[in-house]
């Protein structure tokens, strides 16, 4: 027989972005607790409000099932004597297991013969396995921050205040630091406030939408969809789709209700973003497009109650909105008084961090460096990259990125275009600093790109070079993003960039900053991008073992080391790639630990040996051409073309022979068409 189990833990509010790390790893842990103790279960769902977070099981077992377990002792050789009578050591054991030796069994392992018991383990009751283990499960919810109340030990992300566990109709009886479990829950704190019980699971949503709370995250998420809809039609725009704040307003909520308000028409007058950032980042507001695609003067704010006079509600928004846009037109207006240029000399009172200096002075490194790539990547667009990165970090001394720190950047192109400066520097200067997140935007133009890739290797590069490499879930100058960034960028613009030669270069930039030695910090700079590279690739569904067989031939070229990892991608495919790889790894067996040899041709004698080596020569000037004109597929076909060459020569010829020259000769022969593959990727890695 089964029932559904729920577990409900009421809190203080929980901040949104809590509840969403909760939603995520909830359902794999509770399915662990469940699976680790036998309980079998249909399905788990894990619901929550900023006040609640609810565990559910459907069909959850009422017992464990029974089990053998198997216990084993000395071997049948240690437990008996040459007369087949017991030893100490079978003894010992049958005393060890509470158990007389007519208990004990000869049990057959892979092994061999143990001796051994078989003990009927009978299942417990799931309720009372649940009382005993639900209290740790809960405190042991992993949490960005957690706290401590009273003078309780326990840690949570707020306060908790009451929990309901049921099995069925039967409450599961536990107790946490004062609380107690109960089948008693609580509605809305201020449409329904009162408590409410819960007799069953299968009545718990309807119990609770009934008291003013919809704790399925899924089922507010689509009402406020729903409401947005009805409003864009009200007044005849469009919202502006943001999936992120639409998680994070249902997550603020347990019922929700959408208001729509609107701003006088002269703050329109500031950029876009500047208006949507304060709308979205501040206030939780949605923002609307008119047909035509601008920006209108309204707003929709989703509250947390049906309000009893909406448009008093509708006011209050519109007054804490107008005060914080009257802020930003004013910095707004202040910092279009001066040129964008006049704030990059206060950049000399910003430290970027302690011991890597201003940003006045990362900002000169990385305008050296991005100049330098210009004049081997972008000739004609030097200049511009030069001046991009004069002017990419000014605006962090702006009245407005002081006051909208997400604005940075926004506002440099901003102030830039203000200015008069070239349309390829105003946007450089904003997408220097793209991708800002997995999957994002990256520059457009090379005034973009290689400012970008040269700011985020000197950080890189300067935090490696004193010390701050990420650790675990540490990652506080966001290095990781900013490999991956670096990567995206040379993939995208498709830029022929040496990456050792890239850090060697920032290393020479730094060197009167860092506090450790360049090479040390140039290898774990290389593997660590190298690291993110192949993260990167094997999340997408590429084999690891076809990115590191092509790393392990090189990674300085990410570009071509790109093309190499298609080519052997769709290579691996083929019908007869597996026994390729056969042949392949047959030929590195042999020759592991040779030394370098060198083939004589006078020394083939047999007709297998010739036949490869003549096959090889065609094979290896074709493979060449393929490889110089970047055509890596082209030169895995050309390679698989050896193939009953190298079959022949196994079959027909003796490697390891007694004349030493004889199996130099061979061995050379052999190494030979390791190199070749090994042009693209090594082998023994797949």
């Amino acid at each position: 027989m089964s029932q559904d189990f729920l577990l409900e833990i009421g809190t203080e509010e929980i901040p949104a972005g809590f509840l969403t790390r909760a939603f995520q790893n909830l359902p794999r842990q509770l399915a662990d607790l469940l699976s680790y103790h036998r309980l079998a279960h249909e399905g788990i769902k894990v619901m929550g409000t900023p006040r609640r977070l609810a565990l559910y099981a459907t069909n959850l077992v009422d017992r464990q099932e029974d089990r053998v377990i198997e216990k084993l002792g000395p071997s049948r050789q240690v437990a008996y004597d040459a007369e087949g009578k017991p030893t100490k050591a079978a003894i010992g054991f049958a005393r060890g297991q509470k158990a007389s030796l007519e208990d004990l069994e000869i049990i057959a392992t892979e092994k061999g013969e143990y001796l051994g018991i078989r003990k009927k383990e009978v299942g417990r009751r799931s309720i009372d396995i649940l009382a005993e283990v639900l209290p740790g499960f809960i405190q042991n919810i992993p949490f960005q921050k957690s706290m401590r109340w009273q003078d309780f030990d326990l840690r949570f992300a707020r306060p908790i205040h009451w929990l309901l566990a049921l099995l069925g109709r039967e409450v599961i009886p536990f107790s946490l630091e004062g609380l107690t479990s109960g089948n008693l829950s609580c509605g809305h704190r201020f449409m329904a406030p009162e408590s409410f019980t819960v007799e069953e699971p299968a009545s718990y949503q309807d119990l609770c939408r009934k008291a003013n709370v919809i704790v399925d995250q899924d089922e507010r998420r689509d009402m406020i969809r729903k409401q947005l809809l009805d409003i864009e039609k009200e007044v005849g725009g469009t919202v502006i789709e943001d999936e992120e704040l639409l998680e994070t307003v249902a997550n603020l909520v347990e019922f929700p209700s959408a208001a729509c308000g609107s701003f006088e028409l002269e703050f329109l007058e500031l950029p876009e973003e500047v208006l949507i950032t304060a709308m979205r980042h501040h206030q939780k507001y949605f923002s609307l497009r008119d047909a035509g695609g601008k920006l209108m003067p309204n707003f929709i704010t989703i509250n947390n109650t049906l309000a009893r006079d909406p448009g008093l509600v509708v006011a209050g928004n519109e007054r804490v909105l107008r005060a914080r846009l009257s802020d930003a037109q004013f910095f707004y207006r202040e910092d279009l008084k001066v040129p964008l240029e006049t704030f990059v000399e206060r950049l000399k009172n910003v430290v970027f961090q302690t011991k890597l200096g201003t940003s006045y002075e990362k900002m000169i490194r990385f305008r050296t460096l991005a100049t330098e790539l210009a004049e081997k990547l972008s000739p004609a667009k030097k200049e511009k990259v030069s001046r991009t990165a004069l002017l990419c970090k000014a605006d962090l001394e702006s009245s407005m990125v002081g006051e909208f720190a997400d604005l940075q950047g926004v506002m440099g192109r901003e102030y830039a275009k203000a200015s008069g400066e070239d349309p390829d520097v105003s946007r450089g200067i904003y997408e220097h600093y793209l991708p800002t997140a997995a999957g994002g935007s990256l520059p457009t133009d090379d005034c973009g790109a290689l400012v970008s890739i040269a700011d985020k290797i000197d950080t890189i590069v300067g935090c490696f070079g004193i010390g701050l490499t990420p650790t675990g879930g540490a990652d506080p100058y966001a290095l990781r993003r900013q490999a991956l960034g670096i990567i995206h960028i040379i993939l995208d613009r498709r830029y022929d960039l040496n990456l050792a030669e890239l850090v060697d270069r920032a290393l020479e930039l730094l060197a009167a900053k860092i506090d450790r030695q360049p090479e040390e910090v140039k290898a774990e700079v290389l593997d660590f991008i190298k690291g993110r590279f192949l993260n990167n690739l094997t999340a997408r569904g590429i084999p690891a073992g076809v990115v590191e067989g092509v790393l392990a031939t090189g990674f300085d070229q990410l570009l071509e080391a790109s093309h190499k990892i298609e080519a052997l991608e769709t290579f691996r495919h083929r019908d007869d790639f597996e026994l390729l790889l056969v042949a392949f790894k047959r030929v590195m067996n042999i020759i592991k630990g040779a030394g370098e040899q060198q083939i004589s041709p006078e020394l083939l004698g047999d007709e297998a040996e010739k036949q490869l080596y003549e096959k090889l020569s065609q094979v290896a000037d074709s493979c060449r051409q393929a490889i110089e004109a970047k055509n890596y597929l082209q030169a895995l076909e050309t390679m698989a073309e050896l193939k009953p060459a190298v079959d022949n020569f196994f079959d027909q010829v003796m490697v390891m022979v007694e004349d030493e020259a004889v199996k130099n000769n061979r061995v050379a022969l052999l190494q030979a068409i390791a190199a070749l593959f090994k042009q693209v990727a090594d082998f023994s890695k797949l």
